[in-house]
């Protein structure tokens, strides 16, 4: 049973089946304001309501809060349910044509939350302990000096620690304008001490000024100990803001890093400057989307694994796809950077049509399976989303995945001596033709990898991969053409770089900032962070 339905369980049982005056202790004249339009008037009865705290108050607070409060003509207050209509104050039922006369009782926003508070209020003295605990809930949320007596009470007789300790909060946070200096500074210490975020606005007025210059608080030390904990609350705003700027940064890394690992490749291996690297990420995507739309189709109980279907698959299909742009394009364009560059534009543009054809020109969307929503709560101001975690440990992971290949198999091998020394390598045997295949193959399969997922933080369309092509080569540049562990430092690096820069410029702003940044890196150390050893460097 929750809050709502154990209140309206005890105040209408309670109060409405004993009819008898003896029963009622409410002055019609208190209530009578509450069907009126006067705003204070209707204030000043529910506060009459919340000072007498009897079960027959209890019942109309209740009426208020399910709009089953009714208002006649006359003035007269009645409490509506379903067996029948009663007068608010006597509790005696009356006739069919007075019901049906009276109007209902209307309550702005800032009277529903004070019916609401006063109700949580009075629950405070509930038996139930579960029932205590969701009215100190509620009160916590909007905090009402006017509640300081039941609040007072509440603490008095709390036997639970746990519930004694919330109860202290909540008193510190409606005693803060009491008329005693001690009691407010007994008050301000507590709130402070609970090092929330949401309590800045309830400290921040006992540090200002009021409009002729004279302090809002009179007294000097609960000025003081209010200031320490506005410091205290800035310094946990600053570090959740860092930590979140660094979480960001490292988000745009992941995705910059899986954008541009491939690339490393094979530009570190052919030296081919390929337009249409971003469209592999793109064909990674759509996998993923198709794959999706299967599971919905034929396996619907076992949606939440289809990622690890996806994944094979979008690198397979972008794999197949570059194999065959490099077998049958490529190949003819080695050494001739300008038209294939022209080329791989080309062949950009195709594919973005053909997408378009087969799927149409709207974003399709990817569903995060259940265990990628949602979030971890790090700090009250900071939330790490699921999916974007799960896209930084997927990214580290493809990293070594790469990194393997190229140090642990024969293949590896190969790409290394081709892309050391081209000529020596086919000097001993190694097709070099065939490597660069493989290679080619490989990092658009990473690239695949990459859409798989993009499609997790964002909507698939036919224009995906032009978001990412630029900052892929500029994360490969930076970090040294070919060199993996160069365009890992080049991609969390520039994710970092944007995401820090960004707060103060905006995103624009920031991307031409880093751009500028990277020509200028560039102009001192032409070979990126990490010296290129490849054909380039030859003599």
């Amino acid at each position: 049973m929750n809050l709502r339905q154990y209140l309206r369980a005890v105040a209408v049982s309670a109060a409405l089946a004993c009819p008898g005056p003896a029963a009622f202790a409410l002055d019609a004249a208190d209530i009578a304001p509450l069907g009126g339009d006067d705003f204070d008037a209707k204030l000043a009865a529910i506060d009459k309501l919340i000072e007498t705290r009897d079960e027959p108050s209890f019942a109309l607070l209740q009426a208020l809060s399910d709009d089953n409060a009714l208002a006649t003509d006359a003035g007269q207050l009645l409490i509506r349910s379903d067996e029948t209509t009663r007068d608010a104050a006597t509790g005696r039922p009356v006739g069919q044509d007075v019901a049906d006369a009276a109007q209902p009782v209307t309550l702005n926003n800032l009277l529903r939350a004070k019916v609401a508070g006063a109700l949580a209020g009075l629950q405070l003295a509930s038996p139930d302990a579960a029932a205590r605990g969701a009215a100190i809930d509620a009160l916590l949320k909007s905090p009402d000096p006017s509640m300081k007596p039941l609040i007072d009470a509440a603490r008095a007789r709390e036997a639970d620690p746990a519930l004694k300790q919330r109860l202290d909060t909540l008193w510190s946070m409606t005693a803060l304008h009491a008329p005693d200096a001690a009691t407010r500074l007994e008050a301000v210490k507590l709130v402070a001490a609970r090092k929330d975020p949401g309590m800045y606005e309830l400290l921040r007025p006992l540090t200002a000024k009021s409009a002729t210059g004279a302090w809002q608080e009179p007294d000097p030390q609960v000025r003081a100990v209010a200031q320490q904990g506005l410091d205290t609350l800035d310094g946990i705003e600053r570090r959740g803001r860092i930590a979140g700027t660094l979480f960001a940064g490292l988000s745009l890394g992941s995705v910059l890093l899986l954008a541009a690992l491939g690339l490393a490749i094979t530009y570190g291996l052919i030296g081919v400057i390929n337009m249409a690297h971003g469209e592999f990420l793109m064909i990674g995507a759509y996998a993923t989307y198709v794959v999706q739309t299967l599971f919905h189709r034929y396996a619907p109980a076992a949606f939440d694994w289809y990622p690890l279907v996806a994944v094979p698959v979008a690198f397979l299909a972008a794999a197949l796809g570059g194999a065959v742009i490099e077998r049958l394009v490529l190949k003819h364009l080695y050494g001739r950077p300008l038209e294939t560059l022209l080329t791989t534009f080309g062949i950009s543009l195709i594919l973005i049509q053909g997408t378009r054809m087969i799927f149409g020109a709207q974003n399709v969307q990817v569903e995060n399976p259940s265990w990628m929503s949602g979030g971890v709560t790090v700090m009250q101001s900071l939330i790490l989303p699921y999916n974007r975690i799960a896209i930084l440990a997927f990214s580290l992971a493809v990293v070594a995945l790469a990194w393997a290949m190229l140090t642990r198999t024969r293949l590896g091998l190969f790409v290394r001596a081709v892309t050391q020394n081209r000529r020596m390598a086919a000097c001993v045997g190694v097709r070099t033709a065939r490597v660069d295949a493989y290679a080619f193959a490989f990092g658009a399969g990473i690239a695949g990898l990459g859409g798989c997922a993009l499609s997790q933080i964002g909507n698939v369309g036919p224009d995906l991969g032009q978001s990412y092509i630029i900052d892929s080569f500029m994360a490969v540049v930076l970090g040294g053409v070919g060199q993996i562990a160069g365009t890992v430092i080049g991609g969390f690096g520039l994710g970092l770089v944007s995401k820090a820069i960004e707060p103060f410029w905006g995103a624009v702003l920031a991307k031409i900032a880093v751009l500028v940044l990277i020509v200028l890196f560039i102009q001192k150390r032409p070979q990126g962070l990490f010296a290129l050893k490849g054909r380039s460097a030859e003599a």
